[in-house]
């Protein structure tokens, strides 16, 4: 009897060549969609968001012939990740919502659905690989096409989540996960690629915020001179250049957000380079950290290249990160992904840096 895969299907080309393979593989493939945008109050995105189309996935289904189910997931993505994005702005964080989404949304629904319906296993469009070890413990990889390698967002997976887990595209590049939906008439092959947060309006998240959420206030120098005004904290990031609307003899840039003072602090790029973060809320692939010391490569945002850091433990709740040069704009709420060479560790959520 076939092994039973449920496939994530968001209607792009990725999840829907995963679900190709894996028919084609033997296995028995069915589909699910969540949706996640009929709270009260949600935007009206008629069926469509950049990561995922319930039109687009009932009609990649229905090109493979597996069942399809749409899966109304709203009120717990609202409450687990849009919540927390707009907290965290609140705090002057930059949250990065995709690696909770994935951890705590996406998977941890997937896996409940699998284990109710009977499903050995599920699988994604994802670029990452996962392999097991030697010892039996399961290690998660980058995919085979740099430019579109996912592990930075998975770092939370656990190993009883791994073992159920398929990436069939995870060893290939974009353009032969394009090539095989072309062959194989599958309309996803010309859909445009997602790109930017999947609820992000024209690149602006603002509409989850209160009217005083945006209040405006001073921009300061590093001297604590007002130079400015600012429309809102919300509105910037740190390492943020354009769209301060200050007049000065030189580039400044955001390094550091006040919402004490409601306050926003620019400065020269110099002042954006950090030797280190402390990031929370550490998770680990193997279930353990480094060793204390450990040489490790580490990444502090997704289009980031990995770079040398020394890894330092901080208890159970938090952890350091010493990099060998200084990086430049450390976030708070961005991942801290820590790196074996192609292996992903674990990571956590930087809340400042050193």
């Amino acid at each position: 009897m076939a092994s039973r895969v449920v496939v994530c299907l968001s209607g792009g080309v990725d999840s829907t060549v995963a679900a190709h393979l894996l028919k084609e593989q033997g296995f028995d493939v069915a589909a699910i969609t969540f949706w996640f945008w009929s709270f009260p109050g949600a935007p009206d995105y008629a069926g469509r968001t950049k990561c995922c189309a319930i039109d687009d996935a009932a009609q990649a289904a229905a090109e493979l012939g597996i069942p399809h189910e749409e899966i109304d997931a709203s009120q717990t993505f609202h409450d687990l990740v849009l919540k927390d994005f707009v907290s965290r702005y609140r705090r002057g964080e930059t949250p990065n919502p995709c690696g909770r989404c994935n951890r705590l949304v996406r998977f941890g629904l997937a896996l409940h659905y699998a284990q109710e319906h009977g499903f050995d296993y599920i699988a994604t469009g994802h670029h990452v690989q996962v392999r097991r070890e030697e010892d039996g413990a399961y290690s998660l990889h980058r995919g085979a096409d740099p430019s579109k390698d996912q592990t930075y967002f998975l770092y939370g997976l656990k190993q009883d989540e791994l073992a159920q887990l398929l990436f069939p595209v995870g060893a290939m590049t974009k353009p032969q996960v394009v090539e095989i939906a072309r062959e194989n008439g599958l309309s996803c092959a010309e859909l445009p690629e997602s790109q930017d947060l999947c609820f992000a309006v024209e690149g602006q998240t603002s509409f989850l915020f209160e009217e005083t959420d945006a209040t405006p206030g001073p921009i300061l120098d590093l001297e604590g001179r007002r130079i400015g005004t600012h429309r809102g904290l919300p509105y910037y990031t740190i390492g943020q250049r354009r769209g301060l609307g200050i007049a000065a003899d030189r580039p400044l840039y955001v390094v550091a957000i006040d919402p004490q003072r409601n306050a926003l602090i620019v400065g020269s790029e110099d002042a954006l380079l950090e030797s280190g973060l402390v990031a929370t809320d550490p998770r680990f692939i193997s279930g353990h950290p480094p060793a204390d010391g450990a040489a490790v490569q580490a990444k502090i945002r997704y289009r980031s290249l990995p770079v040398e850091a020394t890894y330092h433990s901080r208890g159970s709740d938090s952890f350091a990160l010493h990099f060998a040069a200084p990086q430049c704009a450390i976030t708070p709420g961005q991942i801290a992904a820590i790196y074996d060479e192609d292996k992903i560790l674990g990571g956590g959520t930087i809340v400042r840096s050193l």
